[in-house]
């Protein structure tokens, strides 16, 4: 869940609230396919990813009914987005970027970390047979649950818990994508990554960049990709335990 570009919407609380009433007003009963058709052509396909499915993808998924009720005029905007408990939506681009990334075949088993506001586990539900999604709060796990269902979405298992250890009893996964950035990538989720498989995580602290990493029967390989801004991955176990 990237955090970049927030400021914008820190603007001081009777200001924001007529903004936001004015957009209501003007965006009732707008077209958002068509926002979303907008959307895909000026911030993703403008840029570097050009994957047909997932291109689809992000014009099919409603990603209005993933924000709250008084930001979805804002929804479609090139911009992370707050959800509450202090988690946010990602930009669409870098849910794009990601999606790419993982070079998703429709028979593919994915495991989520960070489900948040459950709009990525969408876009994965229209490409892959089956998402497997974690979310440290339990709040914004039942919130995405009702979500996804909202939007019709019947292949994607939310469950609240420590993204940190996985899910082994899912495992392995053919692909695992991670949406909020450990200092160091999680062990555990290198031995749930099937062999074949691709990892997408975005690692660091302070300085942060998308990590894609493939797992070989050789071992694993790791590609250093784009500058971004997430949230911390929370709630790392003690190597004492």
């Amino acid at each position: 869940m990237i955090i970049d570009s927030l400021r914008s919407l820190s603007l001081s609380g009777l200001t924001l609230g007529v903004v936001l009433a004015c957009a209501a007003i003007e965006t009732t009963g707008q077209d958002f396919q068509a926002m979303r058709d907008r959307m895909v052509d000026t911030q993703i396909r403008a840029r570097d990813v050009n994957d047909a499915a997932v291109l689809q993808a992000m014009r099919r998924v409603p990603r209005h009914l993933f924000v709250p009720d008084d930001i979805r005029p804002y929804a479609y905007d090139d911009r992370p987005l707050p959800i509450g408990r202090g988690q946010t939506i990602s930009q669409p681009y870098i849910v794009a970027y990601m999606t790419q990334a993982l070079q998703l075949q429709p028979s593919h088993k994915v495991l989520e970390i960070g489900t948040g506001s459950g709009y990525q586990s969408a876009v994965l539900a229209e490409l892959v047979k089956h998402v497997y999604s974690i979310e440290i709060v339990p709040d914004l796990a039942e919130s995405a649950r009702r979500a996804l269902a909202q939007a019709g979405y019947r292949n994607v298992e939310v469950r609240a818990g420590n993204g940190y250890l996985g899910w082994p009893e899912r495992a392995p996964f053919d692909r695992i994508v991670v949406t909020a950035a450990p200092p160091e990538i999680p062990q555990a989720l290198v031995t749930q990554l099937a062999v074949g498989g691709i990892m997408v995580v975005p690692v660091g602290t302070s300085y942060q960049e998308i990590v894609i990493i493939t797992k070989t029967p050789a071992g694993v390989t790791e590609k250093r990709t784009i500058a971004v801004r997430f949230v911390p991955m929370v709630s790392k176990p003690s190597t004492r335990d």
